[in-house]
């Protein structure tokens, strides 16, 4: 069955339609969302079965696909992450929301995918309203990956929700059109050491919170 498009306001989400998508996620579905950076995909972190289906999309294997978790406030982030330093927590908040992702040591509550014990998680609260209400009215974080595929990729096709829904109405089940996304993925900062070690720079300036 082909997707839904459903276009949702940036900047004042209607709850009608966030309930609309919490719907399509507590089904088990998939769906592609804006954020403060590309357009992502992602489903509830704790269906096996949807999250094998998005790593079947980006022809990732399961057990070593490097997935964040996308949530509302830093609340959620002590359930999936721990070894979080008082240092550590207060750049963070200053951060968040905003362009990054942060790994830290996976807590014995990360879920596993492909039967495999999660050393590490990504953590992401995206500055980005619908996205965050969604999760928040869901209740549990949302995987994530990008729907940008590589640096080659052309920018029209992952920033226009339009082409993008083209390109995925067959793979997920629903696709949110939140306006034009960015081309330029989240900063990733590797936390695990009590210390900000940089992954790969994209939108986010850690050195400016530090």
């Amino acid at each position: 069955m082909a997707a839904t498009l459903l276009r949702i306001h940036p900047d004042n989400p209607p709850q009608n339609r966030i309930l609309q998508v919490v719907d399509v996620l507590r089904k088990g579905g998939l769906i592609i969302y804006p954020t403060d950076t590309v357009y992502g995909i992602g489903c509830d972190i704790n269906n096996t079965k949807a999250v094998e289906k998005l790593c079947r999309i980006k022809g990732l294997k399961p057990e070593k696909a490097n997935l964040s978790f996308i949530c509302h406030d830093l609340s959620h982030i002590s359930d999936y992450a721990h070894g979080i330093t008082t240092p550590v927590f207060k750049v963070i908040k200053k951060a968040l929301p905003g362009p990054f992702t942060f790994i830290f040591e996976a807590s014995p509550n990360a879920p596993r995918y492909g039967g495999v014990k999660r050393s590490t998680v990504g953590i992401r609260v995206p500055d980005n309203q619908i996205v965050r209400q969604i999760v928040k009215e869901f209740g549990t974080p949302i995987v994530s990956t990008s729907v940008r595929e590589s640096e080659e990729t052309l920018e029209e096709y992952v920033t226009d929700p339009d082409l993008i829904f083209e390109k995925y109405r067959s793979l997920v089940d629903l696709v949110i059109d939140g306006g034009f996304g960015g081309n330029e993925p989240s900063t990733i900062v590797d936390c695990t050491n009590d210390d900000f070690e940089l992954v790969r720079q994209g939108l986010g300036d850690i050195e400016q919170f530090l």
